[in-house]
């Protein structure tokens, strides 16, 4: 899951149920002892995958299966539109599968059921990038394990900035004048599209709240959403919309990529599941027509941090099997691997050295990115927060004033508090 779906938040009564908690099924070791056995993993492996990951996960599971021939892991495609809803029956009902893959922004809500197991001693954060890590924290505990990264870079038309004589941004100046010079040289009706209406705008604002200093949350994990510093973020983000630098209305599925091949718009930000998008939609030769750059900084780079983690649940059957599987899908050259499967971003560091990934310049920029993403608080709550956010995001686009939008989205956040 790449934190761009629609999300069904738990009903309370769910939450309830799930919390009274549950003893491990029979055979499965205790959860406190948090270490993973020596040895081959052997017994069949129950894993959950979602989308395109729940598809090919089979073809990367052969190797693991190799290395353990007494092992069989057995895969369940799960559509995302349905996920949420199955997991948490799963949890309340005490039939989950061993593990699962989680969308970063429900680890909160899923790890307040009590269902999760803490993540091993084994597994070293410091392989992984850190702000993928921060999402598997709960009160201090990691509750999983990043499998796949997302975060959000550049993409402009090359041949537009050129026609406008200007080179790729690198601060907010830039970017204003960059999309200015797109619109007025270029070619482009807007020179950038910044999502201001529907599911998931934040994702793309927050990192301009992060640039200017922002917060979510406090260190007393009080919302931090009415600040100068987020002021200062959403009156420079939605000036482009007021200035006619981008659209307000809502991109239907498929616009942005054929807008930015048809020249409509002259850049936009996303993940780089897009380029497949972008190639689908314009041909291979589109790919000499656009370039992708990191985020322009503010007072300082930041960018979005999200993805999938993969979760072992308290009642898994062979918990020691799903761990040594899970360290399986974290090795370097795996991850390399599953990137040449279902082009997942790796969330482990060293797998970006591999020839299959060093060699893309594109790419490269992804990996540059994550290293100063960061997630949203990994808090039960999170969904509602979020629409909360992205409801103020729209009306601040429209011409609403920043000051009040802020205000309200602070009240709203704080009425829905973090649910810990």
């Amino acid at each position: 899951m790449r934190c761009r779906f629609h999300l069904i938040v738990l009903t309370a009564a769910l939450l309830a149920t799930a919390a009274c908690g549950r003893e491990p099924q029979s055979g499965a070791p205790p959860e406190q002892a948090g270490e993973i056995s020596q040895g081959k993993a052997t017994g069949e492996i129950t894993v959950w995958a979602m989308g395109g990951e729940g598809e090919n996960l089979g073809k990367l599971a052969a190797g693991f299966e190799r290395e353990n021939p007494e092992a069989k892991v057995k895969v369940t495609p799960v559509p995302w539109d349905g996920a949420h809803n199955k997991i948490a029956n799963a949890i309340a009902a005490g039939q989950t599968p061993d593990i699962s893959l989680i969308g970063t922004t429900w680890m909160g809500e899923f790890a307040k059921t009590g269902a999760l197991r803490t993540t091993p001693s084994a597994f070293d954060r410091n392989a992984f990038f850190p702000g993928l890590w921060s999402t598997t924290e709960i009160g201090g505990k990691s509750y999983g394990v990043p499998w796949y990264a997302d975060t959000r870079a550049f993409f402009y038309r090359k041949d537009m900035a050129e026609r406008a004589n200007v080179k790729p941004p690198t601060t907010w100046d830039e970017l204003k004048s960059f999309t200015q010079a797109l619109q007025e040289k270029g070619g482009a009706q807007h020179g950038i599209y910044l999502q201001a209406v529907g599911t998931g705008g934040w994702q793309t604002f927050m990192p301009f709240g992060w640039q200017a200093g922002g917060n979510l949350v406090d260190d007393t994990g009080k919302f931090t959403l009415d600040t100068p510093q987020m002021r200062r973020a959403l009156e420079y983000y939605t000036s482009f919309h007021k200035a006619g630098l981008s659209a307000n209305d809502r991109a239907l599925p498929g616009q942005i990529e054929a807008d930015f091949v048809s020249g409509k718009i002259g850049s936009f930000i996303s993940g780089s599941y897009h380029r497949s998008l972008l190639t689908k939609q314009g041909g291979a030769e589109f790919e000499s027509k656009y370039d992708v750059v990191e985020l322009p900084k503010g007072d300082s780079a930041a960018g979005f941090a999200g993805g999938g983690n993969l979760v072992v649940f308290k009642g898994a059957k062979n918990a020691d099997g799903a761990w040594k599987f899970v360290q399986y899908l974290s090795r370097p050259q795996v991850q390399a691997e599953w990137f040449a499967i279902q082009a997942d971003p790796p969330a482990v560091q060293a797998a970006w050295q591999d020839p299959k990934l060093s060699g893309d310049e594109k790419l490269q920029v992804f990996a540059r990115q994550l290293k100063v993403a960061k997630a949203p608080p990994a808090i039960p709550t999170w969904e509602q927060v979020a629409a909360a956010i992205d409801g103020g995001l729209e009306q601040a686009a429209k011409g609403s004033p920043a000051a009040d939008v802020l205000k309200t989205m602070q009240a709203t956040a704080t009425s829905i508090g973090t649910g810990n």
